[in-house]
C-alpha cells in the first residue's frame, strides 16, 4: 500500500531528472519565501501575534522540548495514519485549521477555494471560517470529496447566528467549531502599526455579506454602501458566551459540536459535562492573548479531563514531528495553520496541497523510524516514551 513517506522517493526521483520541488519542503524555507512574495500588510497579519508576541512564539518552540524516543524491532513496512472523527473515517489525523484571512492570500483573492481545492487534493479536512472571502456553499463545492468543518465566530445577533449554521449545514459541512475566545481582538502590534483590519476594509466578508438576515439588517445592498455594511458587521460581530449558551448552541443544528479554545481541564470537563462533542485544544496560535502557557504544554491534561470525548489540537504546529507529538499527548486530530497559508501564498491551491503531502510524509516516516506503525501504537507507547526537556529528560 502507498505510504505518505514514498513522497521523498518521489523527489528524490524527479531530482534524476533534473526536477527539484518548486516550493522548500521545510517551515522555515516556506516562511523566507512567503515573506518575500506576500504584501506587507497581509504578511503582518498571517504572521503577527498578540503583543510581544511571546506566546506565539512559545507556542512552537514547546515542540522541541519534547521528544518521542524510538522503539527498535518493530514492523512498520505497513503503517496506517487513519482516525475516525464525527462518524467519518478520515485518512489522517490532520486537518487544516481556520484561518480568516486565507481569502487574501492568494493573488486572485479566493485563496478559501484554494484552500478548499487543496482539501480535495490530498484528502486533509477544511475547517472554513466564518470570515471568507468567497460564500461558504462555493468553497464546500470545492471540497469534494473531502469533508469540511464550519467555524463559528458567535455573531450577537441570534437569528443571524442560526442563518450561519443552518446555511453551513445545508452546505454539507460535517462539524461546528465554536471559537470561544474571539468575541473581541487581541492586541497585536504589528497590525496596530499599519494601521491594518482587513474586516474593516471590506475583506473577508463575504458570508455575511451573501447572508439574508444580515442584508435584512441592512438600509443598503453591502454593493451599493460598503461602508454601510462594514459598519453593520462590526456592530454585530463578537457574541460573548457563557456555559447557559451551550444549548442554544446545540440547538442551531444536528451536526456535532466543538468548543475551541479549550485550555483549561476544568473547563474541559465542564465541556463534556454540558454534552459536547469534541473539545479543540487551542490557544488561537498566540493571536489573541500573551503571556499564555504553551498550547501542547496545557494538551495533556485537557485529554485527561476529557475522558473519552475527543480533543482536537492546533497552535505552533509547524511539522510533521509535531503532529505526532500532539497525537502522542493525546489528541485524536491535529489542525495545522500557518504553513499552509503561505503554501497558500506562493503557489494557491497546489502550494497548499504539497505543504500538506510534506507534513504527511515526515509525520509518516517519522512512525516508520520510530517504530509506531498506527497512531494507536503512538498513543500507547509514544505517551510512555514521550519525554520533555527541562535540562534534563524526565518521563511522563
Amino acid at each position: 500500500m502507498p505510504h505518505y513517506g514514498d513522497l521523498q522517493a518521489t523527489i528524490y526521483g524527479a531530482g534524476l531528472r533534473g526536477v527539484i520541488p518548486k516550493l522548500p519542503v521545510d517551515y522555515a524555507g516556506l516562511v523566507r519565501r512567503a515573506e518575500a512574495a506576500m504584501p506587507p500588510q497581509v504578511l503582518a497579519y498571517v504572521q503577527g501575534g498578540c503583543g510581544d508576541e511571546w506566546t506565539q512564539d512559545e507556542n512552537a518552540a514547546a515542540f522541541h522540548h519534547w521528544g518521542m524516543v524510538p522503539r527498535m524491532m518493530v514492523d512498520c513496512s505497513q503503517r496506517d495514519l487513519s482516525i475516525e472523527l464525527f462518524g467519518l473515517r478520515l485518512p489522517s489525523p490532520v486537518f487544516m485549521a481556520p484561518i480568516g484571512v486565507n481569502g487574501i492570500c492568494t493573488q486572485d483573492g479566493h485563496g478559501d477555494i484554494a484552500a478548499a481545492t487543496a482539501s480535495a487534493l490530498t484528502g486533509v479536512p477544511f475547517c472554513a471560517s466564518t470570515l471568507s472571502n468567497d460564500p461558504m456553499e462555493v468553497v464546500a463545492k470545492a471540497l469534494s470529496p473531502s469533508p469540511g468543518f464550519f467555524q463559528l465566530y458567535t455573531p450577537r445577533n441570534r437569528e443571524l447566528a442560526q442563518s450561519l449554521v443552518s446555511r453551513a449545514e445545508v452546505a454539507g459541512y460535517k462539524a461546528l467549531i465554536v471559537t470561544l475566545d474571539t468575541w473581541v481582538t487581541g492586541w497585536r502590534p504589528r497590525d496596530l502599526n499599519t494601521s491594518n483590519f482587513p474586516q474593516l476594509r471590506g475583506a473577508v466578508l463575504a458570508n455575511y455579506f451573501s447572508d439574508p438576515v444580515f442584508r435584512s439588517l441592512l438600509t443598503k445592498a453591502p454593493e451599493e454602501d460598503l461602508p454601510a455594511a462594514i459598519a453593520a458587521w462590526a456592530n454585530v460581530f463578537g457574541q460573548v458566551l457563557t456555559w447557559d449558551d451551550v444549548t442554544w448552541l446545540r440547538s442551531l443544528s444536528s451536526m456535532p459540536l466543538v468548543l475551541k479554545g479549550i485550555c483549561h481541564p476544568d473547563d474541559a470537563r465542564r465541556a463534556v459535562e454540558s454534552g459536547v462533542d469534541a473539545i479543540y485544544c487551542s490557544n488561537h496560535g498566540g493571536r489573541q492573548a500573551n503571556g499564555g502557557v504553551a498550547a501542547i504544554d496545557m494538551l495533556s491534561e485537557v485529554v485527561r479531563a476529557a475522558g473519552s470525548t475527543p480533543v482536537l489540537f492546533d497552535s505552533g504546529v509547524r511539522s510533521g514531528s509535531d503532529v505526532v507529538k500532539a497525537i502522542a499527548l493525546g489528541a485524536a486530530a491535529v489542525g495545522v495553520g500557518r504553513p499552509y497559508v503561505y503554501g497558500l501564498a506562493l503557489g494557491g491551491a497546489e502550494g497548499a496541497a504539497h505543504v500538506l503531502r510534506c507534513i504527511l510524509a515526515e509525520a509518516d516516516l517519522l512512525m516508520a523510524v520510530n517504530g509506531y506503525p498506527t497512531l494507536k501504537h503512538v498513543r500507547d507507547e509514544g505517551a510512555r516514551s514521550l519525554v520533555r526537556s527541562s535540562g534534563r529528560l524526565s518521563a511522563i
